[in-house]
């Protein structure tokens, strides 16, 4: 499958809401066509009254009906707009959808190698970034060929000469955006690039502002997020002279060409031009013609205006796009295996699978290996030789690039590791990540289960006590005890354990364990990678791996 480009993107997105943006180009030709009937009735008027000398009352229906077109043109345009951002709304809701479905697809391993803050600005800012491509460039470029066009047409049947000069100024304005849309679309991926790394760099201060207050690198911390910040100040106000320059640019060659226009009627109507149609002139078709002219580069001018978001809209989309290229374990190699069946002893089967980095080669495999139901499997081996990469593996974070990983039809499992998340919230909200719809009597019963019942009690607000990002305002062991409670409450058959009791306390560790050998009873498959002595006791099976390579020690 080629990869996927920022303008294949767009257009991809753009095919989704067709309708509605056909319909805004619809809404905006006739907001257009109205505005062409307005200038004909008001130069008609203009000519009966003083070429024709009709009487003012004969002139009142006319009068009449311009009046009514202004609402009529009103309304039109007030369509074009409203469907516009309806279809830019759709398109912005579907992709983020993607994006997000994306990166759950990717993984943590997947990710990695990207900043939570700069995932964060893709998500949500990126994605905004593309709502004047939808709601205002899209539509306008194709108003932008057929509205000049229709007026072409018109000036053409009236005067073939004025329509001449309008024909020859109109490549000025498109040449100029294209000129302009270069170097504004490569500003607008390096500003993109410097709120992400923006993002990130304030993200790392904020986060780390204790041990930067500890050895009191608070002053430097705040003068290099100046720094940073001052350096897409910068970015951003190139990127503004850049849109007025244009801006200014354009507004001159489409002044210039109506004032040509205007010299041409205004000597051809006082007989100084004999050449060509100008000696056929009339009052009525000299000034339709000059109200024309406006009409005929103000497509023009609402494009080259929005061309600015076209180059944001590109800069946003190609980010985006290579991330969406990344691929999912899920969809390496051929055909999936096909799955387990439900009632099988085995929750998991590994035959012959290999996994491989780039750079490093095979870093786990070939393992053979069958986890079944209330195991409790303990993974040893010194740092590096593999143990988080076979839990990877596991929990389908990373696919085998040799041999098979089946497991039964969606396997939910639960993760721990040394460090669990947690998130700015609640008690209750971070305990409800692993079941939203879990009652306050579940929640009370899964911390029990991983001992933190005598915290509850101390807790000013019980379930309601707000913490920290990280598990700030819990020691070390409450935040472990509160990601096992979690796992309580999940109810995941499978659950993978990384180091759970690393830089516990020798109390937290003993209400740690306790915690743990309640899984199995309850028929849970548990895998432990561990260093940890009393942690290996708690085994019934285990597994060392050595340099990549996993072998199976006799347990007793």
């Amino acid at each position: 499958m080629p990869a996927l480009s920022a303008r294949h993107l767009l257009t991809e997105l753009a095919a989704t809401q067709r309708r509605r943006l056909n319909l805004a180009v619809a809404c905006g030709l006739l907001a257009g066509s109205l505005t062409l009937l307005q200038a004909a009735l008001f130069a008609w008027i203009v000519s009966a009254l003083l070429v024709n000398h009709q009487p003012l009352a004969r002139t009142v229906p006319l009068f009449a009906l311009w009046l009514l077109v202004l609402p009529l043109r009103g309304l039109f345009s007030y369509a074009q707009e409203n469907l516009a951002q309806q279809a830019s709304l759709a398109v912005r809701q579907r992709l983020r959808r993607r994006l997000v479905d994306h990166l759950v697809r990717l993984g943590p391993v997947r990710l990695a190698g990207y900043h939570s803050a700069s995932l964060s600005y893709q998500v949500v800012e990126q994605i905004e970034a593309l709502d004047g491509y939808y709601s205002r460039f899209r539509v306008q470029l194709v108003l932008a060929v057929l509205l000049p066009l229709m007026v072409l047409v018109i000036s053409a049947y009236l005067d073939w000469l004025a329509a001449i000069f309008l024909l020859l100024a109109a490549p000025l304005i498109p040449l100029f955006m294209a000129l302009v849309g270069m170097g504004a679309e490569r500003l607008n991926r390096e500003q993109f690039a410097a709120v992400s790394r923006l993002s990130g760099h304030f993200i790392d201060r904020v986060r780390g502002l204790t041990t930067l207050q500890l050895f009191g690198q608070t002053k430097r911390a705040t003068h290099s997020v100046h720094a940073a910040a001052d350096g897409y100040r910068q970015r951003s106000m190139r990127t503004l002279r850049l849109a007025f320059l244009s801006s200014a640019v354009l507004e001159f060659f489409a002044s210039a060409a109506i004032a040509v226009v205007a010299i041409y009627v205004g000597f051809g109507l006082l007989g100084y031009i004999s050449y060509g149609p100008a000696d056929e002139l009339t009052l009525f078709s000299g000034l339709f013609i000059l109200l024309l002219a406006p009409e005929f580069f103000q497509p023009l001018r609402s494009l080259a205006q929005h061309y600015h978001d076209r180059a944001a809209a590109l800069g946003a989309a190609e980010r985006l796009a290579d991330l969406l290229n990344q691929t999912p374990p899920a969809t390496r190699g051929d055909t999936p295996p096909p799955a387990l069946a439900p009632d099988a002893d085995a929750l998991l089967v590994l035959t012959d699978a290999c996994v491989s980095h780039p750079g490093r080669g095979v870093v786990l495999g070939p393992v053979s290996q069958r986890l079944g139901r209330g195991e409790t499997v303990v993974v040893t081996g010194a740092s590096g030789s593999g143990k988080s990469t076979l839990l990877q593996l596991l929990a389908g974070f990373v696919a085998p690039d040799d041999g098979v990983r089946q497991s039964q039809r969606d396997l939910r499992f639960a993760w721990m590791d040394q460090r669990p998340l947690l998130i700015h919230a609640t008690l209750a909200n971070n305990l409800r990540l692993a079941a939203p719809e879990a009652s306050d009597a579940a929640l009370y019963q899964a911390l029990a289960s991983a001992h933190l019942s005598e915290l509850l009690e101390h807790l000013p607000d019980g379930l309601e006590t707000l913490i920290g990002e990280r598990g700030s305002g819990l020691s070390g062991g409450q935040a472990q005890r509160l990601a096992l409670a979690r796992i309580f409450l999940s109810e995941a058959p499978l659950v993978l354990l990384d180091e759970p009791t690393a830089s516990l306390d020798a109390h937290s560790e003993q209400a740690v364990m306790a915690a743990l050998t309640m899984l199995p009873r309850a028929g849970r498959t548990l895998v432990i990678a561990t260093h940890h002595p009393a942690l290996i006791q708690l085994a019934t099976r285990r597994w060392h791996i050595d340099h990549g390579r996993l072998k199976e020690i006799a347990h007793g």
